[in-house]
């Protein structure tokens, strides 16, 4: 028996360049809809309108609106991944302040770019049976702050990982409309309670005894 999340799977991957850019053309055009009209108005035949194929182009990588709209969160949680993993590597060296700040920013970001498809894509989220990949996404992001954190001698930096994002996704989702100044104002908010939680003095570069 298949399970429940083999509908979210594409049916096919792109082989050919002509593919790949069918395909990347009815992603971008899904994430534009969402924008723009959120939920309600993301339909296959929409879509397929935007992205100037036919339906049966698009249900050929695509079985259904919600494989569709699995494959626009993993690619938000590809991109969320990579800019951790970016901004822990090229923080590393630098003090406390700047791994967190640096952290921070990169878990931010999505939502300064494109705040709007990020709110839908979040909704989709808790109503996809996507469990197990989520649980894999966690993960792997708890590895890298965890490892950022174990760098600095932060005491259990596993637990410390798991409060510092619950902390973060919890500051960043109780935000409402997101944009530059916004977000800034949020990282810093962000940082001070980070800051705090593990100790640091405000404008302290590293840990007070614990």
């Amino acid at each position: 028996m298949a399970s429940a999340e083999t509908f979210l799977n594409p049916r096919k991957k792109p082989r050919q360049a002509r593919a790949r850019a069918t395909v990347s053309a009815i992603l971008q055009a899904g994430a534009h809809i969402l924008e723009e009209q959120g939920l309600q108005g993301f339909t296959t035949n929409a879509v397929a309108q935007r992205a100037g194929v036919s339906i049966g182009s698009l249900y050929q990588y695509f079985p259904a609106r919600e494989a569709l709209l699995a494959a626009l969160i993993r690619q938000k949680r590809k991109t969320l991944l990579g800019a951790l993993q970016t901004a822990s590597a090229q923080s590393e060296g630098q003090d406390l302040t700047c791994v967190l700040r640096a952290l921070i920013r990169a878990g931010t970001a999505h939502w300064q770019q494109r705040p709007a498809l990020v709110r839908s894509l979040s909704y989709a989220e808790a109503t996809l049976p996507m469990e197990e990949e989520t649980r894999a996404l966690k993960r792997a992001i708890l590895q890298v702050v965890s490892q950022a954190l174990a760098n600095h001698a932060v005491p259990r930096p596993a637990e410390a990982a798991r409060d510092l994002s619950a902390l973060t996704y919890g500051m960043t989702d109780a935000t409402g409309v997101f944009g530059p100044t916004e977000v800034s104002t949020l990282e810093t908010r962000i940082l001070r309670a980070a800051q705090g939680y593990l100790g640091m003095a405000e404008g302290q570069s590293s840990l007070r005894n614990r």
